[in-house]
């Protein structure tokens, strides 16, 4: 029987090291900028404390448009997109800008949400937008429109096809034996450490690695997304997902006067009345639709919100997702992100997927002194055979 599977786990083995060659570098920037990226909520919201809480006051809050037409006044930040505003009396509202010609994004501002004082721009914001960006796409051209997006998604592939292929290659004998499975043998050095620091520490971070990578190819591959969407959620929400035709001379009316948020609000705080903690109104690319998202007081996870999307013209309410009313299968498809970096299990889960992103060069390396070890112990021994002589 061992012989038999000999050939088979040889050639497991190439297919390990050729997969892992090849995508060895963009495994370790999409782990380490993952990992950057894994408290990413926290870290700006103790840099930011200062200019994202204001002192309550016994004053009206400003409504979107309010906000949006003196912050233009007191100068030039940009195209508005969207403005995050609270329920809260000591938050800051925060508005967020469109793309320039020239492709650039402006930093978001928070302002003062009873008279609209500027208070600054984010701290570390530019910065964990370039990691978001290395992360998803590797900072090629595009962004989700260019071959960063098709790159990452293979290299989730081929991680896959790694994981399968290094577990086959390292069951052991006794595949009951906890300590065999999980215990490096730390005693070792060279060669034998690093196979074990490779195939135990790769047994511990292998469900997380599994669930990263099938969370991952979402948002690589609009087939993928398209056939979790199809599996997972009702026929009428996979209908309604369908992208559809906007009508004729909807984008005309759109360019002729810049659309408003007010009437939009309006409809939003009808729905929703005192039931939400925060909610950011986003303008449309094109047509007249508002994509309003709000996210509840007891809500611990950014998953947990409802989305409406409201006429900014007529205020008509055009279609209410709301979290309460999904299914399983739904709200797993909602929970992606949260799911994807470890934040449906609290911070422990967070911090786990952390340090298993963070460890994603140490199979880099280790692999890689793996297979030049392997390719110097062939060289040594084809030489050795070489220089036999007949009869020895």
């Amino acid at each position: 029987m061992g012989e038999r599977r000999r050939p088979i786990k040889a050639a497991l083995l190439q297919v390990h090291s050729i997969v892992g060659l090849v995508i060895a570098l963009v495994l370790a920037v999409i782990g380490l900028s993952g990992a950057i990226m894994s408290f990413e909520d926290e870290i700006q919201a103790g840099l930011n404390a200062g200019i994202s809480q204001v002192s309550p006051r016994n004053a009206p809050l400003l409504t979107p448009d309010e906000l949006v037409s003196r912050l233009q006044a007191a100068g030039d930040f940009g195209k508005v997109s969207a403005v995050m505003v609270s329920s809260h009396p000591s938050a800051a509202a925060r508005i967020r800008f469109a793309r320039s010609e020239a492709g650039a994004r402006p930093s978001s501002v928070y302002v003062d949400p009873y008279d609209a004082h500027v208070l600054g721009s984010p701290r570390a914001e530019d910065f964990f937008a370039t990691v978001r960006k290395l992360h998803r796409w590797l900072l090629l051209p595009g962004d989700s429109n260019g071959y960063g997006r098709q790159a990452t998604g293979i290299a989730s592939l081929g991680l896959i096809a790694l994981l399968i292929t290094g577990l086959v290659l390292r069951w052991p004998h006794r595949a009951g034996s906890v300590r065999m499975w999980l215990k490096p043998n730390l005693a070792l050095r060279g060669r034998g450490l690093h196979r074990s620091l490779h195939a135990v520490v790769g047994t511990w971070v292998l469900p997380i690695y599994l669930v990263m990578t099938l969370t991952g190819l979402w948002y690589s591959f609009d087939w993928y997304k398209d056939g979790a969407i199809w599996l997972l959620s009702r026929p009428e929400v996979v209908k309604e997902r369908m992208p559809a035709k906007a009508p004729r001379g909807t984008a005309a009316a759109s360019d002729a006067k810049p659309l408003t948020f007010d009437r939009a609000w309006a409809t939003f705080q009808h729905e929703q009345a005192g039931r939400f903690a925060r909610a950011q109104l986003t303008l449309p690319a094109s047509g007249t639709i508002i994509r309003v998202r709000s996210w509840p007081h007891d809500g611990g996870l950014d998953s947990v919100r409802d989305e409406l999307r409201i006429d900014a013209i007529t205020g008509r309410l055009v279609s209410a997702e709301l979290y309460a009313d999904k299914t399983l299968g739904e709200k797993i498809l909602a929970s992606v992100l949260d799911i994807h970096r470890g934040a449906i299990l609290g911070w422990p889960g967070r911090l786990a997927f952390m340090l298993a992103a963070a460890l994603m060069p140490l199979f880099v390396v280790t692999g890689l002194l793996l297979y030049l070890s392997r390719r110097r112990h062939r060289r040594l021994s084809q030489q050795a055979l070489g220089s036999l002589v007949p009869g020895e």
